[in-house]
C-alpha cells in the first residue's frame, strides 16, 4: 500500500520525467514509463498506477500506450511491450470483435509495431478472447482532430489463434478500468488547460491592469475549476467503490468536463488560444479525441437512461 507521501513523490517523478521527455522531443514515451516501473506498479497497485500515470499523461499531453497494459491486465493477460489490445470503436464499448464477421476497432500507437494483438469478440454477455499476429491486421492512422494521438483504425483480416471463452465480468472490468484511465487522463489535461488560461489572465493587460481582475474572466476560470473538481470527486468515488456504474459516471463526467473547461478557457485565452503558437490547442484536441474512447458522455448517459427505464430502479452509485 502506497501512503500519501509516496504517492505525491511518485506523481511528481512521473510527471517530471514525461514532461522532460516531451520537451526533448523523445518519441518513445513508453520506454520512459518502463524505466519508471509502470508495469510493476500496475501489477502491485493498480489504483495508484492509474491515478499517477494517466494524470501525468494528461497533464503533459504525452502520447504513450499504457492503456494497452491496463486492458490486458484486466483481461487476465500479462502486459508487455509487444502486446496491443483492440479497443472498441469510437463512442462504443461493446467487444470490438462483434458477433461475427471481421473484427474492427481502434488501436493505440503500439498496434503499429506490436507482435500480437489481443482481440475480444462476441457480445458483452458472452465474450471470447483470442490473439492474432500483427501481420493479420490492416491499419489506418486516425487523422481527425488529434493526429498526434497515435490512434489507428484496426481491421482484423487474419484468423485468430487460440479462441477461448472469456468471463463476461472480465470484459466489464476491462471497460471500467479503461474508462477510469481515460477519464483520469482527461482530468489531467483539463488541469493544464486551466493553468494555461489562468497564467494568460494574469499576464494579459487590458485598460492598464491584468484581465484576471475582471469579474467575467474570474467567473470563467471559477466555472472551469468547479467542473474539474467535480470530475476529480467522481474519479475518487470510482476508485473507492470500483464497479461498472461508478466508472461510467466518471467517464461521463470527464466528457462533460472536457467540453466545459475547453469552452471557458478558450474564452479567457481569446485569439491566442486559436493559434498553434500557444500550447492550449494540443490539450483541447487530445481531450476531444479521448472523450470518445469507451463511450462518449452523451452515449453513456443515454445508455444509463435506457436501463433505468427498463429496470425501473435507480442504483446507488455512491454510498454517502
Amino acid at each position: 500500500m502506497i501512503d500519501a507521501d509516496e504517492r505525491a513523490l511518485m506523481t511528481e517523478t512521473v510527471r517530471g520525467a514525461l514532461a522532460d521527455a516531451v520537451a526533448a522531443g523523445e518519441a518513445d514515451l513508453d520506454a520512459v514509463l518502463a524505466k519508471l516501473g509502470w508495469r510493476e506498479l500496475l501489477a502491485d497497485e493498480p489504483d495508484d498506477a492509474l491515478a499517477i500515470v494517466f494524470l501525468a499523461l494528461g497533464a503533459t499531453n504525452a502520447s504513450a500506450t499504457a492503456l494497452d497494459d491496463v486492458l490486458a491486465a484486466a483481461l487476465g493477460v500479462k502486459p508487455h511491450a509487444g502486446l496491443a489490445v483492440l479497443l472498441p470503436r469510437f463512442a462504443a464499448w461493446a467487444p470490438p470483435g462483434g458477433a461475427g464477421g471481421p473484427s474492427e476497432g481502434l488501436g493505440t500507437a503500439r498496434v503499429a509495431h506490436a507482435e500480437q494483438i489481443l482481440v475480444v469478440g462476441g457480445s458483452a454477455s458472452e465474450p471470447s478472447i483470442a490473439t492474432i499476429p500483427r501481420a493479420g491486421v490492416e491499419l489506418r492512422g486516425v487523422r481527425g482532430i488529434d493526429p498526434d494521438g497515435g490512434l489507428h483504425v484496426v481491421r482484423v483480416t487474419g484468423k485468430p489463434a487460440g479462441v477461448s471463452r472469456l468471463d463476461a465480468a472480465a470484459w466489464s472490468a476491462a471497460v471500467a478500468l479503461g474508462r477510469r484511465a481515460v477519464a483520469t487522463q482527461i482530468g489531467g489535461a483539463c488541469r493544464t488547460m486551466l493553468d494555461l488560461a489562468r497564467s494568460h489572465a494574469q499576464e494579459r493587460l487590458q485598460f492598464g491592469r491584468p484581465i484576471a481582475r475582471f469579474q467575467a474572466v474570474r467567473h470563467r476560470l471559477a466555472d472551469a475549476l468547479v467542473a474539474i473538481e467535480s470530475l476529480e470527486a467522481a474519479l475518487g468515488a470510482a476508485r473507492d467503490e470500483p464497479n461498472a456504474e461508478t466508472a461510467a459516471l466518471a467517464k461521463a463526467a470527464a466528457g462533460r468536463t472536457a467540453h466545459s473547461v475547453s469552452k471557458h478557457c478558450q474564452q479567457v485565452l481569446a485569439g491566442i488560444g486559436f493559434t498553434t503558437e500557444h500550447g492550449f490547442h494540443r490539450y483541447l484536441k487530445r481531450v476531444f479525441a479521448l472523450e470518445g474512447l469507451f463511450g462518449s458522455a452523451d452515449a453513456i448517459v443515454l445508455d444509463v437512461g435506457r436501463r433505468l427505464l427498463v429496470e425501473r430502479r435507480v442504483p446507488t452509485l455512491i454510498e454517502l
